[in-house]
């Protein structure tokens, strides 16, 4: 029997971006649960109390409810959460598929990662020049003008746009976070690389960069934008399935 799958979404996303996903890997007969993180706009704690542990917390409660050992599924930001999620539940996670996302070494901010890189051929802020932030700096938003043009480039603009609608405000701290990982935990879990070769927001230098950093995982290549399971769900589907099932 399959490992049943988690999927953790990005930054000012939620649950909701896996929804034509999921379809796909029910089919493909792997159960998935797509969870809603602490610091995504779904909660009423302020986003001040809202941690890397907080959303580790909460996975904890998801894996106990599961029951058995899991794959976990990260896209863009929740790539790090994923990564620490892997360290943190070892004998939980069986392996981390990483969707246009976040593999970041140990102590090293996606902000770390940019600084490193700029100047660089192909190199881009992303979103990162066009985030609104709070009046206290505890959460940030992203406008939805901004967010079809970078998150959504590649879908019709009427697709975009509705997605670029359902975006929520995100707690900083569930976002500009470093994950603390050792080689005993989590370099010992099977990854696949998704790697999005549109991509407008996490930008393939910087994913080509991350793999460099954190290296041994399967990549597949899409030519896609950052958010393929909206874009081409088929495509991405192709490119997972046989991971998650254990086949590779």
């Amino acid at each position: 029997m399959a490992d049943p799958v988690v999927l953790i979404h990005g930054a000012w996303q939620g649950s909701w971006g896996w929804a034509h996903l999921v379809p796909l890997l029910d089919a493909a007969g792997l159960e998935c649960r797509a969870v809603d993180l602490p610091g995504s706009g779904t909660e009423t704690v302020p986003a001040s109390q809202i941690t890397l542990e907080t959303c580790l917390d909460y996975l904890d409660g998801v894996l106990t409810d599961i029951g058995r050992p899991v794959s976990l599924v990260g896209h863009s930001g929740g790539g790090v959460i994923a990564s620490a999620a892997g360290e943190r539940f070892r004998d939980r996670v069986n392996r981390i598929a990483y969707v246009a996302g976040m593999m970041l070494p140990s102590g090293m901010t996606f902000g770390d990662l940019q600084k490193e890189l700029q100047g660089q051929d192909g190199f881009s802020q992303g979103i990162s020049d066009r985030i609104v932030y709070s009046e206290d700096g505890q959460s940030s938003t992203v406008p939805p003008e901004e967010a079809a043009a970078i998150f959504f480039n590649d879908c019709p603009r009427d697709v975009a746009m509705e997605a670029a609608m359902k975006l929520t405000p995100q707690a900083e701290g569930a976002r500009a976070i470093p994950p603390e990982l050792t080689p005993e935990r989590f370099g010992t879990l099977p990854r696949l690389y998704v790697e999005a070769t549109d991509d407008l927001s996490v930008v393939l230098l910087a994913q080509r960069r991350m793999q460099e950093l954190v290296p041994g995982a399967i990549v597949k290549s899409l030519d896609t934008g950052h958010a393929p399971q909206l874009s081409n769900p088929p495509l991405l589907a192709e490119a997972l399935v046989p991971f998650l099932l254990g086949k590779e």
